[in-house]
Formats: structure tokens, C-alpha cells, sequence
């Protein structure tokens, strides 16, 4: 059977950068990848301008589709954001793709404003999840206020000048009270997180006319790996933050700080085990097919193959 995508390797999409400028340093570089990612300037070259050159087409292609639109219905041309949805497990790297994109695409002068929310800020706050029992199912797609999140979208796609988003700490591991992250009107919005692609789970809680979120999107990324690879980068990830942020006395994860090598990796893998690797079989991996463009990294962390949706 015929795929719906059509796959690069890695020398192939490299090839589609065209003369797309390098406009990120080591420095730079450094500060937005993950904790136990060390990505090379050349993955940036290979890989993310060549997809930063694609998106840059996609939203001028849009514009002018909008700007044509708004000529026939005889109305004034009004911004309306791009949205990109990045979606992927827990510890594949999600995060340092929508930073590096948003960096990227920021530079490109048909779009100079790009922000990048996390999804984090619209799961229930913990004393929400312990009162319906699940903390232990936080990332699973019935701790988020999808409503919420869906809401925040329509109003930004709909180009309210000034539109609020709940504040994650991954610190206290919970909503922060009081603080918002403020959205005014964006050339492009990036949104990540590990739902964005879902639909209803069970059949019966469908309806004709619900909206998801990845309706609001204009392009979406999925970022894929081996469960055994993310596995292992996350329980990587759980011990360099034993050193970090786990030390910080405001941790909600303060009680692991202090583990030996072997007690971190039993605990890491016991959470991945029960928590995280059952939301990935389940939830997560089940959406990559929606997907428009799909990044499969190698055991290093390095993009191999590119899959990008046939129009």
C-alpha cells in the first residue's frame, strides 16, 4: 500500500536547504537544548533549516491565501497567526525542536513574531487531579483542560489582541497561581506538547461538531523515536537532575536528589514503566499519523529520516 508520506534520509532533506542562512551560534545553541541533548550546529544546518525553510514557504503561502480571501470578501487585511502543533513523547525532544523552530523562523522577515506555549500550562493543577485520582495519570489526555486550551486557540486564530495562558513550573510540578503567559497577536505560534494530536479516545464521547485541538493547527510535527531510545534518554535526564533542579529546596522532586545511580535508574525506569511509557503505547504514538511532517531520530538524538505528508 501506498504511504502518505513521502520519507528523506538525512543527506536528502539536507540537500533541501537551499541557500537558507545559518543564523544560530554554539552559543545559542546551547542554551536551547534539552538537559542531556547535545545537538551540533550541523544537526541545526541539516535538519532544522531545511524545516524552517518549508514552514517559511507554508506561512507565506497561507498570508497570501488569507490576504486573497480577505480581497474578495472586500475587507481590511487582518494578521491571522500561523499555529504549528509539535507533538511527541515525554524525554524525545520535543521542547528543544519547538526553541530551536522558534529561533529559526523568528529571523525569517516575513514573520519576526513567534511564540512557543507548552501545553503544560493548561493540565488541571495538582489539587484538581488529586481530587479525581489522577496524579498518577498526569500527561494522560483526561488531566488536561482541553476546553480550556481550545478555547485559548479559537482566540488566538481569531485575533484577539491579547490572549492568557497558565504558567507551568516544572519546578513545584503544578499551575502557578497568578501568572499568566500573555500572547499578543504572533506571526506564528508554536505549540507543544504531548496531546496536541489527539481525538477522542472512545468513540462514544464523539461528536459532529467538537472541535479539537489540532484543528487550529496550520502545520504539525511529530518527533519519533525507538520507546527503548526515549527510554533511556529519560532515565539519562532523571539523574543529571538529581544535580539540578531536583536539588533546588523547592522541588517537588526534592526527595530524589540525594539517590545513588542505581536507585535513580530504578525509579526513572519504574516511572517510565508505569506512567509514562503506557501514555506513549496508548495516547501518544497512536496520533503520529496525523501528523503533516515526522523527525525520527537515532539512539544519539540525531534526526535520520524525515517523513513529510503528501499534499
Amino acid at each position: 500500500m501506498a504511504s502518505p508520506y513521502m520519507t528523506f534520509s538525512r543527506e536528502q532533506w539536507r540537500g533541501l536547504r537551499a541557500s537558507t542562512p545559518l543564523t544560530i551560534s554554539d552559543e545559542e545553541l546551547a542554551c536551547l537544548q534539552g538537559l542531556n541533548e547535545k545537538l551540533s550546529l550541523s544537526e541545526v544546518a541539516d535538519i532544522y533549516l531545511p524545516l524552517s525553510r518549508l514552514l517559511n514557504l507554508y506561512v507565506g503561502a497561507t498570508q497570501e491565501l488569507y490576504h486573497a480571501t480577505h480581497t474578495f470578501l472586500g475587507k481590511q487585511d487582518k494578521k491571522v497567526p500561523f499555529i504549528i502543533g509539535i507533538a511527541g513523547s515525554v524525554a524525545v525532544g520535543k521542547s528543544t525542536t519547538a526553541r530551536i523552530l522558534q529561533t529559526l523562523l523568528s529571523r525569517w522577515p516575513n514573520h519576526p513574531k513567534v511564540d512557543l506555549v507548552t501545553t503544560d500550562g493548561f493540565l488541571y493543577p495538582n489539587r484538581v487531579l488529586e481530587e479525581r485520582g489522577l496524579m498518577k495519570r498526569k500527561g494522560f489526555p483526561e488531566s488536561y483542560n482541553t476546553k480550556r486550551l481550545v478555547s485559548f486557540l479559537s482566540d488566538v486564530k481569531s485575533g484577539v489582541p491579547e490572549v492568557a495562558a497558565p504558567v507551568y513550573s516544572h519546578l513545584v510540578y503544578d499551575i502557578v497561581p497568578g501568572e499568566w503567559q500573555v500572547v499578543r497577536e504572533p506571526d506564528i505560534l508554536i505549540v507543544e506538547g504531548l496531546n496536541v494530536l489527539q481525538t477522542p479516545v472512545d468513540e462514544k464521547q464523539r461528536r459532529v461538531t467538537e472541535v479539537f485541538v489540532s484543528d487550529f493547527f496550520d502545520f504539525s510535527i511529530y518527533v519519533d523515536a525507538r520507546e527503548e531510545d526515549i527510554m533511556k534518554w529519560y532515565v539519562e535526564r532523571f539523574k543529571l537532575l538529581r544535580e539540578t533542579a531536583f536539588s533546588n529546596p523547592a522541588s517537588y522532586f526534592r526527595r530524589y536528589a540525594n539517590l545513588t545511580d542505581e536507585e535513580a535508574t530504578a525509579v526513572a525506569t519504574s516511572i517510565w514503566t508505569e506512567i509514562n511509557g503506557i501514555n506513549l503505547r496508548k495516547n501518544i504514538l497512536p496520533t503520529r499519523g496525523r501528523a503533516q511532517l515526522i523527525l525520527e531520530k537515532g539512539p544519539d538524538h540525531m534526526v535520520q529520516s524525515v517523513k513529510l505528508r503528501r499534499l
